[in-house]
C-alpha cells in the first residue's frame, strides 16, 4: 500500500506542479488585458472570460514588434527610442543594464554562460558549480598578476540569484557538464544527476 501511494505521488506531483505553474503564468499574462478599454474586454465582447487570451495578445504584440524591427522604418524607430532612453540620466542606467542582459540571454548570437565549471567557493576546500560569463573590466583584472575570469555562482533552487566572483583562470576545474545539465542539477537541489557516459564514450573521448 505504501509503495503504491508513493508511486502515485511520483506520477501526480510533477503533473500538478506543472499545471499550477502554467496556470499561474497564464493568469499573470492575462492581466495585460486590463490595459484594454472596457469595451474591448473579453467579458464585454464574448460575455465570458477567455483564459489564455492575454498570452495570445502578448505573443501577437511580440511578433508584430519583431516584424516591425525587421524593416527600415521600424529599425530606425527602435534605434531612435533606444538613443532617447539611453540619454535620460537615471533611466539610462537601468535601461542599458537590462538591455545588455536581455541581449546576452535572448539574442541568437548571444551566450550568457560560456561553460559550467567548478570553482573553489566559498573557501578553497569547497567546490561550487559556476558559469563563466566572460572577463572582468580592465581596472579589476589588472589587480591580479594572472589571467582572471568572471564566474557567476548561482544559488539553489533559484539560479536567478547568486554571486559574481572574479577567479584566477587556472584555479577553475572543468565540471564535465553542459550549461543545461548544470542548471538542472542546481534547480533540482542536486537530485537530478546527468546520466554517466558509457565506458566506450569515455575511451573515445580520450582519443
Amino acid at each position: 500500500m505504501k509503495k503504491h501511494l508513493f508511486t502515485g505521488l511520483l506520477v501526480w506531483v510533477p503533473l500538478l506542479i506543472t499545471a499550477w505553474v502554467v496556470l499561474t503564468v497564464v493568469g499573470l499574462v492575462d492581466k495585460v488585458l486590463l490595459l484594454l478599454p472596457d469595451a474591448w474586454q473579453p467579458e464585454a465582447l464574448f460575455g465570458f472570460y477567455v483564459p489564455g487570451l492575454g498570452l495570445v495578445l502578448t505573443a501577437l504584440v511580440l511578433v508584430l514588434t519583431g516584424v516591425l524591427s525587421a524593416n527600415f522604418f521600424g529599425a530606425w524607430l527602435l534605434r531612435t527610442g533606444d538613443a532617447v532612453l539611453s540619454r535620460i540620466p537615471l533611466l539610462k542606467v537601468i535601461y542599458t543594464s537590462v538591455k545588455q542582459i536581455s541581449d546576452s540571454l535572448l539574442s541568437s548570437s548571444g551566450k550568457a554562460f560560456q561553460e559550467a565549471v567548478l570553482v573553489p567557493y566559498p573557501h578553497p576546500d569547497v567546490w561550487a558549480l559556476g558559469f563563466v560569463t566572460g572577463t572582468p573590466p580592465v581596472d579589476l583584472a589588472r589587480q591580479y598578476d594572472e589571467p582572471v575570469v568572471s564566474v557567476y555562482v548561482p544559488t539553489a533552487p533559484s539560479p536567478a540569484s547568486g554571486y559574481v566572483i572574479i577567479v584566477p583562470k587556472q584555479s577553475l576545474r572543468p565540471s564535465g557538464l553542459t550549461v543545461d545539465e548544470a542548471l538542472k542539477y542546481i534547480v533540482s537541489l542536486g537530485v537530478v544527476v546527468p546520466p554517466a557516459d558509457a565506458p566506450d564514450s569515455h575511451s573515445s573521448n580520450k582519443h
